[in-house]
């Protein structure tokens, strides 16, 4: 059972649209929250997935960052897999168009 902050991790990151993402810190400003790895730990234990799109989220060097609580090559495969069908392409490493960041208006919480 997801606790309340998961939960506002999920409802936040469901208003990234597809072919766009987001960066854990952008995410954790969004919410209020000091810390981008209590996001990222939200986004570890997503019960939710694919519905709440925790691909979406990168690192804020605009690297992909981990996918399920892993950054082994087979969980970033996966992740990068999962963006280029959205069409969010990376390159040498970073986010190859950085216009595909959603930014979070303030009033849409």
């Amino acid at each position: 059972m997801p606790t309340p902050f998961q939960k506002r991790v999920y409802a936040a990151l469901a208003l990234v649209p597809r072919g766009r993402v987001t960066t854990y810190k952008q995410l954790a400003e969004y919410l209020g929250c000091r810390s981008c790895r209590a996001v990222g730990q939200a986004l570890r234990r997503n019960p939710y997935a694919p519905e709440v799109p925790c691909h979406r989220v990168i690192a804020s060097d605009l690297t992909p960052g981990g996918f399920m609580g892993r950054r082994d090559d087979t969980a970033l495969r996966r992740k990068l897999e999962l963006l280029a069908a959205e069409g969010v392409r990376f390159s040498a490493g970073r986010l190859a168009e950085p216009r595909r960041l959603h930014r979070f208006k303030r009033n849409s919480r």
